[in-house]
């Protein structure tokens, strides 16, 4: 069983930059899918971001494709989140989450529902 810290949220002003990271414990790193989800005040769990189990694949919410930037350290059981060119529509509580039946062979999932564990989030504000 895998558990997931994220760290890393805090207040920006718009146009700026912004790294998340979650660390994982327990289970085997390397076997999970990862992805970042947002959730906004009053609006459902949206995709961000997703990696493959190598790191090899990536896969982008359209909203934030070219501004954003995942990526994992399987070594240090890590995964990040670049964000640049941050918006005031990025504000939202950001959640690491892992997928653990993802196969080698299969695509990415981007929906909320694919991922069986969860970090407990961190808190994005951008400032307009």
């Amino acid at each position: 069983q895998v558990q997931l810290v994220e760290f890393g949220g805090g207040l920006v002003q718009a146009g700026g930059s912004l790294r998340l990271s979650c660390a994982a414990s327990g289970g085997t790193f390397s076997r999970y899918g990862l992805g970042w989800f947002r959730q906004a005040p009053g609006k459902g769990r949206e995709f961000v971001a997703a990696i493959h189990r190598s790191g090899g694949t990536t896969t982008y919410a359209d909203s934030v494709k070219g501004r954003f930037t995942i990526s994992r350290d399987n070594a240090k059981k890590m995964v990040y989140l670049q964000m640049n060119s941050l918006k005031a529509e990025d504000t939202a509580v950001y959640y690491c989450a892992a997928d653990s039946r993802l196969f080698l062979s299969a695509p990415l999932r981007v929906g909320y529902d694919a991922y069986d564990h969860w970090g407990q989030g961190t808190q994005v504000t951008v400032s307009s």
